[in-house]
């Protein structure tokens, strides 16, 4: 039986069109670094400073306070424009899980790599309020802003639960696209739920620890939750 899920925003649950990527990517590369694709999708999921320092670093260009500060500024002006230009919408399927599960007594949280600034607008933009009660999607937001580090640590997970009062990590589950997604579940010792809704296929999040392996969080009534 599971007591809480807790999912990643971007590439999980929210279709932002490939936002995130292209912001990140593009805030990075006007310090003058290099991006390889690669490198980009080791940092993606984690926290935006953090990534824009790593990727800076790996790039070619020193990143002193002052660098990633401006650096992480360019990142949200630019995701921000973009989301003016072509609105984030759900993930097809996505809310009608999440009221199923909810039906269930399921708890529902959203994690994400975000800070406040960037993750609550984007909420308010979709409708997503939290709450008690049927007439709220979700029962826990965290944000990078209210922990101390970022995926693949596991505090995302784990203040979700300290949010929803949840106790027993071995029934939590937690659900995103990126290995950084998967790292942060088996760091957290929840059962970790990889989807093929973000950039990395079935075969590139195999390779790292998980459970199980989906199509997308819509199928996440249809699990039998196990471990795998």
């Amino acid at each position: 039986m599971i007591d809480l899920v807790a999912l990643d925003m971007a590439g999980t649950t929210i279709d932002d069109h490939g936002s995130v990527y292209v912001a990140l990517q593009s805030a990075v590369e006007e310090t003058g670094a290099t991006v390889a694709d690669a490198d980009l999708q080791k940092w993606m999921g984690t926290d935006k400073v953090t990534a824009i320092s790593a990727l800076m670093r790996r790039g070619g260009q020193e990143p002193d306070d002052d660098r990633v500060a401006a650096a992480f500024e360019r990142f949200r002006e630019i995701l921000a424009q973009s989301y003016r230009d072509n609105p984030p919408v759900a993930l097809p399927g996505v809310e009608d899980a999440l009221r199923e599960l909810q039906g269930r007594g399921i708890l529902i949280a959203l994690t994400t790599g975000f800070s406040d600034d960037v993750a609550l607008p984007l909420l308010e933009s979709l409708g997503w309020t939290v709450g008690p009660g049927d007439d709220h999607l979700l029962d826990a937001v965290v944000t990078t802003s209210q922990v101390t580090a970022g995926r693949p640590a596991p505090y995302l997970i784990h203040h979700a639960m300290e949010l929803t009062g949840v106790t027993d990590v071995r029934r939590v589950l937690a659900a995103g696209d990126t290995v950084v997604d998967l790292l942060a579940a088996h760091n957290a010792g929840v059962i970790g739920v990889g989807v093929l809704t973000g950039a990395l296929t079935r075969a590139q999040l195999a390779e790292h620890p998980h459970d199980h392996i989906l199509h997308s969080v819509a199928a996440l009534p249809g699990l039998a939750v196990t471990r795998g």
